[in-house]
């Protein structure tokens, strides 16, 4: 039997769940496929959400909600030592938020849910076949799904890009972490308490609702991950390295595991895409593993629905890869440098000392730190642009005031374009709003749906303006392809 969809997304994470939510809001037919049969509801993986995730999602109505559920870091410790101060980062959002990753699926389930997503839980894709004008996919149990284009975000292990036969190439960056969800007697003051010393590295995070995640590894430990973990193994090492366990109980679940650096050597295999981990992976350092697949399917959800709907050719799709592979790459080096500099730091003798002296110094140098927080939160995040382009083009747009009394980020919730200009140099369209700025802001400003900036200009330029619209999905179904773009992979 085979079930018709205008996209298939495989994986019921974040990344899918979003995913599945902007495509069937923009009116795409689309059916989630998830290997497991219920969402997770007791354990957790991510819990940290950064501030560029936290403005996607404002884009989206959810933001607000989920701070409530959670708990806000506006300075975050690396190394133990530097310390990143998001409180100055120019956003609503200027903290790192704490809370578990099943709080950011409930959200994102029922926006999907709401909009007309469908999710098929309990079967797993065993096999996946291209040709002209679809894909079909088989599952366990026989079923079969038919759609004009799938999207991996099936995770590190991804039977996607397996079936694809997309490479992963990457290595084991570190071993015998240990894991687990505890209770504590004696709650610390910080958000997110943190260090190393010469015993290792500890972290404990608080979910919010009285658990905390406890982590930690042994310096020197590179036991497998399947070598018997205790709770009383965990708990001295916190003791160790924290100066205290703060009466750590009851842990529902413990565990050690490996971390992997790895990165898809393309995303796109014809009409098969990838996001999420099935397109990287990389250390928990950072807390920007489930924050990079958010944002991959921020960029995609808005190509594929123009794509599908009829208002750009295939070719948008390769502009995905283009601009995401590199925000992969980097999120691989940021998390990469962050844990080198946890387990490799000099500890002791007069290296240590020297560490313990520069890195406090090194916090309080704005320009020092201001790339490192930009780069954690996402706010610096920025695409390729055309040559001779504006130089705002391609950065993330700041949530501005507009002379209705709205923010920008409340506009873009329709899923559109949208011009920020004075004036109606142009009429508005199904696909794009017009805004004018509340305050002295005098460059036009064309937003994409992902809230990047598409065009700008300095001076009135109707022609130039005209043409920018002509280059995007956002006028007739005949809309050309972005500039630059390259000939799709495969079938398309």
């Amino acid at each position: 039997m085979t079930e018709d969809a205008d996209v298939l997304v495989v994986g019921a994470g974040p990344t899918g769940l979003l995913l599945a939510g902007d495509l069937a809001a923009a009116g795409v037919r689309v059916t989630l496929l998830e290997r497991r049969e219920h969402a997770d509801a007791g354990t957790t993986r991510a819990f940290a959400v950064h501030a560029r995730t936290l403005e996607v999602l404002d884009a989206r109505g959810l933001a607000d909600e989920l701070v409530a559920l959670g708990r806000t870091a506006p300075v975050v410790g690396v190394f133990g030592r530097l310390e990143l101060r998001l409180h100055r980062l120019r956003t609503r959002f200027p903290f790192v938020l704490i809370t578990p990753q099943y709080h950011v699926e409930r959200l994102l389930e029922r926006r999907a849910l709401a909009a007309g997503a469908r999710i098929v839980r309990g079967t797993e894709v065993v096999a996946l076949r291209q040709h002209a004008d679809g894909v079909e996919v088989e599952t366990t149990g026989g079923g079969t799904f038919g759609a004009r284009y799938v999207v991996g975000c099936d995770g590190v292990r991804s039977a996607v890009r397996r079936l694809c036969g997309i490479d992963f190439p990457g290595r084991s960056v570190v071993r015998s972490v240990m894991l687990a969800d505890v209770r504590l007697k004696d709650v610390p003051p910080d958000a997110v308490t943190t260090n190393s010393n010469a015993h290792g590295f500890a972290s404990l995070v608080p979910f919010g609702d009285g658990w905390y995640r406890a982590i930690g590894r042994i310096a020197g430990d590179d036991r497998p991950d399947d070598a018997p973990v205790s709770a009383e193994e965990l708990a001295g090492l916190l003791h160790r390295v924290l100066g205290s366990d703060h009466g750590m109980h009851d842990p529902r679940w413990i565990s050690r595991f490996h971390s992997d650096e790895r990165q898809a050597v393309r995303y796109r295999e014809g009409r098969v895409l990838l996001a999420g981990d099935a397109a990287h992976v990389h250390s928990p350092a950072g807390g920007m593993g489930m924050n990079t697949g958010l944002q991959d399917a921020v960029n995609l959800g808005w190509k594929l629905a123009a794509v599908v709907r009829g208002r750009a050719g295939p070719s948008l799709l390769d502009s995905y890869e283009r601009e995401r592979h590199p925000v992969g790459k980097q999120a691989l080096r940021v998390s990469g440098a962050i844990t080198r500099g946890v387990l490799n730091a000099p500890r002791n003798g007069p290296a240590g000392r020297l560490r313990d002296l520069v890195l406090p110094l090194a916090s309080r140098a704005n320009s020092l730190t201001a790339v490192g927080e930009r780069l954690l939160s996402g706010i610096g995040i920025s695409y390729p642009a055309p040559w001779g382009s504006h130089r705002l083009t391609g950065r993330r747009a700041p949530d501005l005031r507009l002379a209705d009394g709205q923010r920008l980020y409340e506009v873009l919730r329709g899923g559109d374009f949208v011009l920020v200009t004075r004036g109606r140099p142009v009429p508005e369209t199904p696909w794009l709003r017009l805004a004018a700025p509340a305050g002295p802001l005098r460059t036009t400003l064309l937003i994409r749906p992902d809230a990047h900036i598409a065009w700008a200009a300095d001076a009135p330029d109707t022609a130039r303006l005209r043409a920018a619209l002509r280059r995007w999905p956002v006028g007739t179904p005949a809309a050309a392809p972005v500039p630059g773009a390259r000939t799709p992979h495969g079938s398309a």
